[in-house]
C-alpha cells in the first residue's frame, strides 16, 4: 500500500510538473504584436508623452525591439527589473531598444496607484510605467492568462521573440536575469 502510495505522489508531481511547463501567458514566438492602448502613469519623462495621456506604446516604439512587461504585482523583484530594464534601454540607444511595464488590477483605481508607487520607488527615466486601456488582464488579443503574475513579451521586428511567464505564487526571482539575457541576444543581433 505505500509503495502504491508512494507511486500515485509521483504520478501527481510528475503532472504537476507537466501543467507547470504548459503554463502560458501573452503572445508566443512567432506571433505578431498587435497596437493596444494605455494610459501613461509615469517614467520616461523625455519621450514626448504626458503622463494621463491615453496611447498605442507599442505603435509609438515601432518594429524596434521591445520589452512588454505585464504584471500584477509590484515588488521588489518587478522594481529590480524595471531598473535593470531602465539601464539596458539608456545602453542599448544604438540598437533603439525601448520597454515599457503595465500594471495590471481588477479595479484601474487600484493599478493606477500601484503603478505611480512602482515609478515612485524605481524613478526610470527611459521606461514608462503604464495600466492598458483593458486594465484587468491586459489587452484581449495577447492572451495574458488571469493566473498570471507576471508576463514579459520580448519582441523585435513587430513580433515576438521571447516570451516569459511567471504564475501567481511563483516567484520572479529569475525574471530579471532572464529577460536581461534575451534583451542581450536582442540587442547583438
Amino acid at each position: 500500500m505505500k509503495r502504491l502510495f508512494a507511486m500515485a505522489v509521483a504520478v501527481s508531481m510528475v503532472a504537476g510538473a507537466v501543467l507547470a511547463a504548459d503554463f502560458k501567458s501573452g503572445l508566443q514566438p512567432g506571433q505578431k504584436i498587435p497596437a493596444f492602448d494605455v494610459k501613461k502613469i509615469a517614467g520616461a519623462a523625455d519621450d514626448g508623452v504626458e503622463v494621463g495621456k491615453e496611447l498605442c506604446y507599442r505603435c509609438k516604439y515601432g518594429s524596434r525591439p521591445m520589452v512588454m512587461v505585464f504584471t500584477r504585482k509590484t515588488d521588489e523583484k518587478i522594481a529590480d527589473l524595471v531598473k535593470k530594464l531602465d539601464d539596458a534601454v539608456a545602453k542599448n540607444g544604438e540598437a533603439q531598444l525601448r520597454a515599457f511595464v503595465n500594471v495590471l488590477g481588477d479595479d484601474r483605481s487600484a493599478a493606477e496607484n500601484a503603478a505611480n508607487e512602482l515609478a515612485s520607488a524605481t524613478k526610470p527615466a527611459n521606461v514608462p510605467v503604464v495600466v492598458p486601456v483593458e486594465f484587468k488582464n491586459g489587452p484581449d488579443n495577447y492572451g495574458i492568462n488571469p493566473a498570471a503574475d507576471v508576463t514579459i513579451i520580448i519582441a523585435k521586428g513587430g513580433e515576438v521573440t521571447s516570451n516569459l511567464t511567471f504564475e501567481k505564487g511563483l516567484s520572479c526571482e529569475s525574471c530579471v536575469d532572464s529577460v536581461l539575457s534575451d534583451v542581450t541576444k536582442l540587442t547583438s543581433n
